[in-house]
């Protein structure tokens, strides 16, 4: 089989996910990563539909399982605390509406991915790419601090500000479409027992200001909750890299908010797993460039509010992988029948997460506001079969092929 040696740019779910189907299917996949071990915090994902039979296949569903992130529902809530809509798992049938079966954190998705690949993956913790060079054989890479290599192929899974795609595809401007909102999270220490809920508190739009919602998770096995902010804003300028700068934008956004805001902001300054970023879909003519492809958010990311993202990467993953071992490593075949069968995926996610909006977290108006908690209370109402389809339909969109590994690798 050709072009075994492939490199990987990007150590959270999707490139962990790809390095363990390569590695099975006969490749030696290696795994560069900036952050100097294995990312930690970020927001609860939902692994649904077709992606969970990826998980399947890799045998970390148990794993998944116990390590899940123990929420019953969704509920909004007013600034003394009172419960004013609620939305449970079952009001949406088999999807599960906003609230996924599988339900995990982040971070313990990537421990638990990088734990079936690291005795058989190199890994490459606190290094990045800095430029790339390819030829009709291979791929020359250099790197910030170790020394360059050369490698078959090349893949992007460096998320919404990949390095892989600027550099083979160009800047972020040509491919990031903004959605005009920021979100954050961290852990906090919280006094409130959420009893396995998530609680929404929502100050709506007026007098010169955003709609903005601020949000408290539970966090299974630990006596802190997941903190969330969600703040409709045109872009601001700051350092990606100045994390002070980013936890003030957000203090001055939700000063003087009601209900948990007060403590939440109290914690955020020692909150050491901060993450802020624009709330953006990638959107590109092509995935592919000679040996070099795109994997998940870094070609089809539909937004960290999509509920969908997670799914993406690991299908994404396992056909990327499925198609070069079929393609016997051939990426001028492989490449683009991974971006046939992923590329309606992808487009429906995005549209799913246009569709929803953001008007439900960060309403323009009290009135709108009132109008958002009036639907959720009629969610119990309506059949399943309406309430839940939009997301279960999506979730299942590609059906999977069952690849064959070598039989030597």
């Amino acid at each position: 089989m050709r072009n075994r040696s492939v490199l990987i740019s990007g150590a959270g779910i999707a490139g962990p996910a790809l390095a363990y189907w390569l590695h099975r299917f006969g490749f030696h996949p290696t795994v560069v990563e900036r952050s100097p071990a294995p990312r930690t915090g970020g927001h609860r994902v939902d692994i649904r539909g077709t992606a969970r039979q990826v998980a399947e296949r890799m045998g970390i569903v148990g794993q998944v399982f116990e390590a899940h992130a123990g929420a019953r529902g969704m509920a909004f809530v007013d600034h003394r605390g009172k419960r004013v809509a609620t939305m449970s798992p079952e009001v949406f049938g088999d999807s599960g509406g906003p609230i996924a079966e599988m339900a995990i954190r982040r971070t313990d998705l990537a421990r638990i991915i990088h734990g079936v690949t690291r005795d058989d993956v190199d890994y490459v913790f606190g290094d990045s790419i800095t430029a790339v060079a390819q030829d009709e054989t291979g791929v020359h890479v250099e790197f910030e601090t170790g020394e360059p290599r050369r490698f078959d192929l090349l893949i992007g899974a460096d998320g919404v500000h990949s390095t892989v795609r600027r550099l083979q595809f160009g800047r972020d401007e040509q491919f990031v479409r903004d959605l005009g909102c920021y979100i954050a999270l961290y852990s906090t220490p919280t006094s409130l027992d959420l009893e396995g809920w998530q609680l929404m508190y929502t100050i709506p739009g007026g007098d010169g200001r955003p709609g903005r919602t601020a949000g408290l998770s539970p966090q299974a096995g630990t006596d802190a909750a997941l903190a969330g902010f969600f703040l409709r804003s045109a872009p601001l300028r700051y350092d990606r890299d100045d994390v002070d700068a980013q936890k003030r934008i957000v203090v001055r956004a939700f000063e003087g908010g009601g209900w948990e805001i007060p403590r939440m902001l109290s914690a955020i300054w020692d909150a050491p797993e901060f993450y802020f970023d624009r709330v953006s879909q990638v959107q590109m003519p092509a995935w592919s460039r000679g040996r070099s492809v795109l994997l998940g958010d870094a070609a089809y990311c539909a937004s960290p509010m999509s509920g969908i993202g997670t799914s993406l990467a690991l299908v994404g993953a396992y056909i990327l992988a499925g198609e070069l071992v079929t393609a016997d490593g051939d990426h001028h075949l492989a490449y683009p029948t991974y971006e046939r069968k992923m590329r309606g995926f992808a487009r429906q996610a995005q549209e799913f997460a246009r569709g929803a909006g953001d008007g439900g977290l960060m309403p323009d108006s009290p009135v709108q506001l009132w109008l958002r908690n009036r639907s959720i209370r009629m969610l119990p109402y309506l059949p399943k079969r309406l309430t839940g389809r939009g997301m279960q339909r999506l979730a299942n969109t590609v059906e999977l092929d069952d690849y064959p590994a070598p039989a030597h690798r």
